[in-house]
């Protein structure tokens, strides 16, 4: 009885990724076995915090193996619901909005945030992707969808891919026209497309922004409380200057910048496996440590990832061990990154366990 109470004082010391609250204030703990030198515990993680489970699971095991030295120690990982409460005044069930943006375009912006979505689902959470960049909507190429949206009780039902719901102005316009609009109807349609739009309830909806400055991250920032944005950039500097433009406009509009990636960092040679860096090397990387930036990861060139892309396969690319890594870390260090901010923030009163 008294090795429970000291495990379980333990596990108080934990914080849950998600609430930056204890493990045992929010009922988390599910179960905690002693016999004899055996030690099993159960916890419960939200799928927000999915792609954390493995290195949670070490944390809990290293704590109780320092405490409890000698002793088999096995800890479990299972599911603990809470659900995602409306934000603001959207109607939006969703936890966390990522907005992915760039301060040119060409540098991969829709293919990161389009595996970045993919990359979060395969982890376990529930996600949405929304495209924002009405002039060029990249997403329902890159992910080999179509079809029209249609309404549902004054709710537009979204176009599914493998079972993340994705709204984009690709599917309303044929391919071969354009977009020309002022900035009342870039600001009437994301809106539109946030609060009206049946996303279901989301750990993440990931947003992929228009490239450079411009409207819809000042209608996103007045719309939405989001998350934070993620900015996407080549290594050479004439990119980073962009990225920076990109980065100053996310902070005027008060938006936090919580990470960049690196894309088209390097490529390697698949005849003779030698690296080239045919666009620079480690300068978003250098950029992000400068300026106080979290550095997320980097995507190399990859004529595979680029195929799948215009083959709408980018799903395909996390089948691929030469280019899955690199989207899985850009994936795990973004929720990382989030649950760092919650648990630097100043702790919020008490409230009841949600179920």
């Amino acid at each position: 009885m008294q090795t429970e109470i000291a495990i379980r004082s333990l596990l108080a010391t934990l914080k849950d990724p998600e609430t930056g609250r204890p493990i045992t204030q929010t009922g988390q703990v599910q179960s905690v076995l002693v016999e004899k030198n055996w030690i099993q515990v159960a916890i419960g993680l939200t799928s927000w915090a999915a792609p954390l489970a493995d290195e949670f699971r070490q944390a809990v095991v290293e704590a109780l193996q320092h405490q409890f030295s000698g002793a088999a120690i096995e800890v479990k990982i299972d599911k603990h619901d809470r659900k995602p409460l409306p934000l603001g005044t959207t109607g939006l069930n969703c936890k966390s909005v990522i907005a992915v943006g760039a301060g040119k375009g060409g540098v991969g912006k829709s293919t990161v945030a389009t595996c970045l979505a993919i990359g979060l689902q395969r982890a376990g959470c529930a996600v949405g992707l929304m495209d924002a960049d009405v002039y060029g909507p990249s997403i329902p190429h890159l992910t080999g969808i179509g079809g029209h949206p249609y309404e549902v009780d004054g709710k537009i039902q979204p176009i599914m891919h493998d079972g993340i719901p994705v709204m984009s102005m690709g599917f309303l316009m044929p391919p071969n026209k354009a977009v020309i609009w002022r900035g009342p109807m870039l600001h009437m349609t994301v809106t539109k497309f946030l609060k009206e739009t049946n996303w279901g309830d989301l750990d993440y909806l990931i947003v992929d922004m228009p490239p450079g400055t411009g409207d819809v991250a000042l209608t996103l920032s007045q719309t939405a409380p989001i998350s934070g944005a993620v900015i996407v950039c080549t290594p050479q500097p004439v990119a980073l200057l962009d990225a920076m433009k990109a980065i100053a406009m996310f902070q005027q509009v008060k938006i936090p910048v919580v990470g960049l990636v690196e894309n088209m960092s390097t490529f390697v040679c698949p005849d003779n496996g030698k690296r080239y860096d045919i666009f620079g090397n480690g300068g978003a990387r250098q950029y992000a440590l400068e300026a106080g930036i979290p550095f997320l990861g980097e995507i190399p060139i990859n004529i595979q990832l680029r195929q799948r892309g215009d083959d709408g396969q980018t799903r395909a690319n996390f089948d691929d061990p030469a280019i899955a890594p690199y989207l899985e870390q850009v994936a795990s260090n973004l929720t990382r990154q989030l649950a760092a901010i919650v648990a630097a923030s100043p702790p919020k009163p008490s409230l009841p366990v949600l179920g």
